[in-house]
C-alpha cells in the first residue's frame, strides 16, 4: 500500500508557530498535561479544552489550528463522550520527515 505525502499541505501545517507549541506538547502529553476524567492522555490524547487554554487563544483559533494539523496527517482526533482529544500520529510524522529528507 502506498501512502501519498502531501509535502505543500505539511509545510503548511508546520508554517505556525502555534502548531509547533501543539506537536510539541503532544510529544509529552502526560508530562505537559493533567489526568483526564473521561480520555486516556495516551491512547485518547489530550482533550481540546486543554491544547486551547495552553495556547492561550480563543477556541476558534485553537480548532482552526488543531484542523490543520489533522487535515495534514500530524494528529489524530478522537471523539468521546463529547469531547475531542489529539494525539500524534508519529508514523505519520516519520513518513513526513523522510519525504522531506529525500527531496530537499
Amino acid at each position: 500500500m502506498t501512502i501519498h505525502i502531501d509535502i505543500e499541505i505539511g509545510l503548511k501545517a508546520l508554517a505556525s508557530d502555534k502548531r509547533l507549541l501543539l506537536l510539541e506538547l503532544l510529544k509529552d502529553p502526560v508530562g505537559n498535561f493533567p489526568p483526564q476524567v473521561d480520555g486516556d492522555l495516551l491512547e485518547d490524547g489530550v482533550c481540546a479544552n486543554w491544547l486551547t487554554e495552553r495556547l492561550d487563544v480563543s477556541q476558534p483559533t485553537a480548532a482552526r489550528h488543531l484542523k490543520v494539523l489533522s487535515d495534514a496527517g500530524f494528529i489524530i482526533p478522537t471523539r468521546k463522550k463529547g469531547w475531542v482529544f489529539y494525539r500524534r500520529d508519529e508514523a505519520a510524522i516519520n513518513r513526513f520527515k523522510t519525504v522531506i529528507r529525500e527531496e530537499i
